[in-house]
């Protein structure tokens, strides 16, 4: 199957998309706050299975997010397109949006904070030069290499290719004004091994900018080593031991204490962190961070959602509880600042906290075509 859409402006300079941002701001009324977010990007999928093409996807999106608060309300619309004469319809429906919604005197758009945004490169200018039929060869020898990997892989439930790039620009008439463009490639895959009666499942995956930073024989070796080695596993006897945990595991378990991180959950009171800033939370040889300007992280990025440049936020130091993430209303709400840890998953969406990398200290666009509002 093969999905291509493709409208507005092509890819190229991010200053272009920061000029389109700027005239539709420009049209701001007195006593409005505005604010425009623009992207364009292509991403391309390749799912193989059995030995052939199951999927390829190849899709090419541009749009346009416009928020409008007037009196404490906020109203949002979006259009997959950036051809000028869709730009004056959506604003209109961004401001009608907002007759309509409640009041909330914590609904506000960023203002600068005086933070200076990190340099970081995440673009791979060879991506866009690698061929369609490389990324699908790519894929089919990984499901194949899989296959072949051990007599005990009785399936391979798929090996996937994806890549993307994204260029994005975010302008508002409360003095934001920011651009990034990124891309990302990845590969992954998922096996059933068996022995007898006994079968486990697990998978592997390598991540990186651009093709030439992906790992296929990593991605193979993880998903077969994990899903045979636990064949014939025992359950342990019940008591107290010293455990290690695998990385995955661990990474699973921050996931779970990023969300209680959340400045918006202490908000509304559904944190178990709630009201213990200073506190001794973990051991003291525990230091948990989110930066997103590492870039060696996936998530990686110079600014938020809103446009705040990104920084490194320490959460728990030495086993205490220092702070936690905010974007600009969950901030508000708490009588704090944002943390610069705004995300949202393209301009058909809205802003919300997310962390980035959260983990111990160490030293894509949405792909749509129509329009929306609320």
């Amino acid at each position: 199957m093969v999905d291509s859409s493709a409208q507005g402006t092509g890819s190229g300079d991010p200053d272009e998309l920061v000029a389109v941002a700027e005239r539709v701001a420009g049209r701001a009324r007195a006593g409005e706050e505005l604010e425009v977010y623009v992207a364009r990007g292509d991403e391309t999928e390749v799912r193989a299975f059995d030995g052939g093409v199951e999927s390829l996807t190849s899709a090419t999106s541009a749009g346009i997010g416009i928020r409008v608060v007037v009196d404490h309300r906020l109203g949002f619309a979006w259009a997959g397109s950036l051809e000028e004469s869709v730009f004056a319809e959506t604003l209109a429906e961004a401001r009608d949006n907002a007759k309509f919604a409640t009041p909330d005197e914590h609904v506000r758009l960023a203002v600068p904070d005086g933070v200076a945004p990190v340099a970081l490169d995440l673009w791979d200018e060879g991506l866009a030069s690698v061929p369609t039929t490389a990324k699908v060869e790519l894929a089919l020898a990984l499901e194949a290499r899989a296959r072949g990997a051990d007599p005990r892989i009785r399936q391979v439930d798929a090996a996937d290719y994806g890549d993307g790039s994204v260029e994005v620009a975010l302008v508002s008439t409360t003095g934001i004004r920011a651009s990034s463009r990124k891309t990302s490639a990845h590969i992954s895959v998922r096996v059933i091994a068996g022995d007898g009666d006994a079968s486990q499942t697990a998978g592997g995956f390598s991540v990186g900018r651009g093709f030439a930073d992906l790992d296929p024989v990593r991605a193979n070796d993880d998903a077969v080593s994990r899903a045979v080695r636990l064949l014939g596993a025992t359950k342990g006897t019940s008591g107290r031991a010293t455990v290690v945990f695998d990385r995955r595991v661990a990474s699973t378990l921050l996931s779970v204490v990023s969300g209680a991180l959340s400045g918006e959950a202490v908000a509304k009171g559904r944190s178990f962190f709630a009201g213990r800033i200073g506190e001794l939370v973990g051991d003291p040889t525990l230091t948990l961070v989110d930066d997103p300007t590492d870039p060696r992280a996936y998530g990686a990025a110079a600014y938020d959602a809103e446009g705040l440049a990104c920084r490194r936020n320490a959460l728990i130091d030495s086993g205490v509880l220092r702070g936690f993430l905010y974007d600009t209303v969950s901030g508000s709400r708490s009588g704090v600042a944002s943390t610069g840890s705004a995300v949202r998953g393209g301009y058909a969406g809205t802003p919300g906290w997310s962390s980035r990398r959260c983990g111990p200290a160490r030293g894509s666009p949405a792909r749509s075509t129509g329009r929306g509002s609320s």
